[in-house]
């Protein structure tokens, strides 16, 4: 017997728990979020709501009827003039990573990014995101800067590392 395909498509409120439960493992088991008390459901829930505002893509990924990852794009800063610069955020639960799941996702958002307007997509890569930093890298991402100490999570003190990809104009 194979595994159900992976499939990635919009987010909805029903899939807000699966994406509550993978993002809080990583806030209470790992350094590649610096949250240190996960958001709630009805937090995930005003995310959605301000991503899809902005015209911008939050997505699942799923394997039959179980979320298995999600992804979104939002602002990477508040000014107006950034207005067409995005940051990714990319979640797998732990079962899933290894699969291609996180290919698939950053894939779509890439799709959807140009669609949305955005021109530049900005990761920021705790360094415990040896993961993601390849993933990022084979998309075309470069690193852009790297940040050193900027937060103390689980007894230490860890950086970050910025990459960046233009998009077609």
């Amino acid at each position: 017997m194979t595994a159900p395909e992976v499939t990635v498509r919009p987010a909805t409120a029903d899939d807000l728990k699966a994406v509550t439960a993978i993002y809080a493992h990583y806030v209470h088991h790992s350094t590649v979020t610096f949250d240190l008390v996960p958001p709630t459901a009805d937090d995930w829930q005003r995310k959605h709501g301000e991503v899809a505002e902005r015209g911008l893509p939050f997505l699942i990924a799923g394997c039959g009827d179980e979320v298995v990852g999600f992804a979104y794009l939002a602002p990477w800063r508040a000014k107006p003039a950034y207005r067409h610069t995005a940051e990714d955020t990319i979640y797998l639960a732990p079962a899933a990573t290894g699969r291609g799941v996180g290919a698939a996702l950053l894939g779509e958002l890439l799709a959807l990014a140009d669609n949305a307007g955005i021109k530049q997509v900005i990761a920021v890569i705790t360094e415990d995101g040896k993961a993601s930093l390849a993933l990022h890298h084979r998309f075309g991402f470069t690193v852009a800067g790297r940040l050193e100490a900027v937060a103390h999570k689980h007894g230490r003190w860890i950086g970050t590392t910025l990459m960046q990809r233009p998009l077609p104009t």
